[in-house]
């Protein structure tokens, strides 16, 4: 008998063990921040996963089944769980990195310790309060363990706090004294609400016609992101660092700049990303202007004046280009004769003292335009050729899942434009669709916008009311933003029948097997992470 407890106790406590994973993925995917991860709990406490935890720690307390019978139940339902967790997919899944491996293992310290306590204190075999067995209480705590995981991992990551900041101050004194040992190295930084990162890939496809250029990878904007960047892939010869700044609140940006000390600096937007943490678009502005603000004197702000908040925003610290696409007055650089086909797009920049120069490129969209427009303006700065930039920019490939194109073979065209969504490249996207409407359909598939604060309800519904005017059928995935969305569809004349409400990206997928034909395109836009549902 003794035998099948011991077994069954650690079937339960592996289970334990391995239910810490998504707890550690969630917190990992709301930056370690306790008061972002308690944010996205708070809706989240009532799960049925914790609710079929729950039940099984009621049923370890039963008297209706007999002690053996209800710990076998739950050692099966463990089982089960654990082949659940194993066989689960995530959009964004855990990383394992070695803040994620410290507190993996504190918070196994801690869970292990509280189960350890129970057992020293009770018998097995033992009855407790008149009829609790001793084996029902270790499983109970067991599974009480399971259902407050989110606190085991809050309680590990305050533990481990000093140690991460010492960590963290080794890493970046290293990253700022490797820096210093590259000479001649220029860094240019780039932020913004939205585009950074196409005009990130867009300046070093430029810039690598003539310098050997390093930029921060993925979507490695934050500080440690940075410093982990310089300390694994910068070499003695790189010449110029491309640095991708990203933030979600107040300081995040200044506290990159401070690591890098960047000479040039592009700001491609400010929008209504990110609300939920900055509250108000002054904020957003004011934080994407800690990049400008830590130029020096000698050095260049590139500064998108296509946005009012921008525009507005003086500079005096340091030399400022203004470049534009919608709003060209008052700028330095300008796209004009902007023409777009399903092929690509061409345009041609203008500049101070009669600078012309048309480009074309595989490129699709106005942001595109505007991102690529900044990169030409720093690459001139930096003494590239226009005919390597004219070369470079007609090479240029799609980023992954930003309006990126392709063909299946069952002829129909894909816009993926899925890593992530805002207003104006949300409306971008929509167009693009748009002009696809000589053999087909034009199918969008699409969650709506997320952080987007007190404006999310209504910018969702703009986006719904574009979606009715410029799509022939509309595919809204999840709960999130489904109601404001198809209240701004139906605010069109949009046929009711060409829209389906689903409940995830499988079931979308469903619906596209069903009506799908030849010559149809169909745009995904936006594709949320775990966090959102």
């Amino acid at each position: 008998m003794n035998l099948i407890f011991y077994t069954l106790y650690t079937v339960c406590g592996f289970y334990m063990l391995l239910n810490f994973k998504y707890d550690l993925q969630m917190f990992q995917q709301n930056s370690y921040r306790i008061k972002r991860y308690w944010k996205w709990l708070k809706p989240n406490l009532g799960s049925t996963w914790r609710i079929v935890d729950l039940a099984a720690l009621f049923l370890l307390f039963s008297t209706l089944i007999n002690p053996v019978g209800c710990a076998l139940i739950v050692a099966l339902l463990s089982l089960v769980k654990i082949i659940m967790i194993l066989r689960r997919k995530s959009k964004k899944p855990l990383v394992f990195t070695r803040r994620v491996l410290r507190l993996y293992s504190v918070t196994a310290i801690l869970s292990i310790a509280a189960v350890g306590a129970v057992t020293l204190t009770v018998q097995p075999g033992a009855t407790y309060w008149g009829s609790y067995s001793g084996s029902g209480i270790i499983l109970g705590t067991i599974f009480l363990v399971c259902i407050l995981s989110w606190g085991f991992v809050i309680v590990a990551d305050v533990i481990l706090m000093p140690v991460e900041r010492l960590i963290n101050r080794h890493y970046v004194n290293d990253a700022k004294r490797i820096l210093k040992s590259v000479r001649g190295l220029r860094v240019v930084g780039i932020t913004g609400s939205y585009g950074k990162t196409s005009t990130k890939h867009y300046l070093t496809h430029i810039l690598s016609e003539e310098y050997d250029v390093l930029m921060t990878p993925g979507s490695y904007n934050t500080p440690m992101g940075v410093v982990r960047t310089i300390r694994e892939m910068m070499k003695p010869y790189t010449q110029i660092f491309v640095c991708e700044m990203g933030a979600k609140q107040t300081g995040d940006i200044k506290e990159i700049c401070d690591i890098v000390n960047p000479e040039m600096g592009i700001v491609t937007a400010v929008g209504p990303m990110h609300l939920e943490s900055f509250k108000t678009i002054d904020n957003v502005r004011n934080t994407k202007f800690e990049l400008v603000d830590s130029l020096p004197s000698n050095g260049v702000a590139v500064i998108n004046n296509d946005f009012p908040e921008i525009a507005g925003r003086e500079v005096t610290n340091t030399e400022a280009i203004r470049y534009g696409v919608t709003n060209p007055d008052d700028c330095d650089y300008k796209a004009e004769n902007v023409s777009y086909t399903p092929e690509g797009t061409t345009f041609t920049v203008s500049g101070p003292d009669g600078f012309k120069m048309e480009v074309g490129t595989r490129l699709l969209g106005e942001c595109n335009v505007s991102d690529l427009l900044a990169a030409i303006i720093i690459a001139l700065r930096l003494g590239v050729g226009t005919d390597k930039i004219r070369y470079a920019i007609s090479t240029i490939e799609q980023v992954e899942h930003r309006l990126s194109i392709r063909k299946t073979p069952g002829g129909v065209t894909v816009i993926d434009d899925a890593f992530n969504s805002n207003p104006a490249g949300s409306r971008m996207a929509v167009e693009v669709l748009a002009q696809f409407n000589k053999t087909g359909k034009r199918i969008i598939v699409t969650p709506g916008m997320i952080e987007l604060g007190s404006e999310q309800e209504r910018l969702n519904m703009e986006l719904g009311k574009q979606i009715g005017q410029h799509v022939d059928i509309a595919i809204i995935v999840g709960r999130y933003n489904r109601e404001s969305l198809v209240k701004g569809i139906m605010a069109t004349e949009f046929n009711k029948e060409d829209l389906y409400e689903v409940g995830s990206f499988n079931e979308a997928q469903e619906v596209l097997g069903r009506i799908m034909r030849n010559g149809d395109t169909v745009l995904y836009e936006n594709d949320l992470p775990d966090t959102f549902k």
